[in-house]
């Protein structure tokens, strides 16, 4: 029996952060969670296209509760103004959900001087993350979902000598190689939550072949190339709706039975109802290991759960 929105259980008191919800993934994850009753916080870079989302949100369910906060993965003080004033009004998240990203962008960089896929796809994630982290450990049961892509079996590792690869930049290696480290995140942090006990759970999330609007983005910013308007083509033509695409992330998010470490994805990789995915490439405790040490150094920001629980009084313990 195919999983839809009607599978989402009651989500009345629960808070959900969903980034990118502008727009794409993003607005349908965050227009069903509010359907089933979670006050939604909208986390976005373009605050026009915010408002209209919020609008949007609330013309589907009248009454809904969500609000909208302003958040630039590609700056970590935005990143932790956003978290500040998230954390000032939720002191406790029951779901994040890392939406927001870019793909195959022509060669950047972050206020900060990352490589623009890395920084707003990965680091930023990384950086929001660690600044909830202690509103999420409060919450048994809580749950962070990382949307992955099904890039991520063509990514490299990340490298400690040179995370961003500028010396052999290529958009699309990087944008494989901002998948992987999305995969490898969600591991890392579900090992962390088994080993410090906590009832939290982290989990990827595949859309597959979507319309998304995140190829017509690419193409827009003169990135991707060939390929890239290629896939724009496609997707408008024969792509999921985003509804339909965004199935997978919520079914990480509010699945009862959905365990840690697990990704979810379309059944026939492009298209199909969302189901718990092989992973054909596990990641190596080497490489997830790495990942943290780095991202760690680049952002100055650790994502350590004893900390956070330190800062709740274990209250995430069950």
């Amino acid at each position: 029996m195919s999983w839809t929105t009607a599978d989402i259980p009651d989500q009345h008191g629960r808070v959900a952060v969903v980034t990118g919800a502008n727009g794409g993934l993003g607005l349908a994850s965050a227009v069903a969670l509010a359907g089933r009753g979670a006050h939604v916080v909208l986390a976005a870079r373009d605050q026009v296209k915010g408002a209209a989302a919020l609008e949007r949100l609330r013309a589907v369910h009248p009454g809904a509760s969500a609000e909208l906060v302003e958040l630039d993965l590609g700056s970590l003080a935005s990143v932790a103004a956003a978290a500040r004033r998230i954390r000032s009004v939720h002191p406790a998240v029951d779901l994040l959900m890392n939406n927001a990203g870019v793909m195959a962008m022509p060669q950047g960089l972050t206020a900060d001087g990352f490589e623009t896929q890395l920084g707003v796809n990965h680091l930023g994630h990384w950086a929001l993350t660690a600044h909830l982290l202690p509103a999420i450990v409060r919450v048994p049961g809580a749950r962070v979902v990382t949307v992955t892509s099904g890039a991520q079996h063509l990514g490299r590792p990340l490298d400690p000598g040179d995370p961003s690869r500028l010396r052999d930049f290529d958009p699309w290696r990087a944008y494989d190689d901002s998948k992987l480290a999305n995969r490898h995140f969600a591991q890392g942090l579900d090992r962390r939550f088994r080993a410090a006990g906590v009832a939290a759970r982290a989990l990827t999330a595949h859309p597959g072949f979507t319309d998304s609007g995140l190829q017509a983005t690419t193409v827009a910013a003169g990135g991707g190339g060939r390929l890239a308007r290629f896939f724009d083509a496609l997707t408008r033509r024969f792509g999921m709706t985003v509804e339909r695409g965004a199935l997978s992330q919520l079914r990480a998010a509010t699945d009862p039975e959905a365990e840690g470490g697990t990704m979810y994805g379309p059944r026939w990789s492009a298209g199909g109802p969302p189901v718990a995915r092989r992973l054909f490439r596990p990641g190596s405790d080497a490489a997830i290991e790495t990942l943290w040490t780095v991202s760690q150094r680049l952002t100055g920001l650790d994502v350590d759960v004893e900390a956070a629980l330190a800062d709740t009084g274990a209250i995430g313990r069950p």
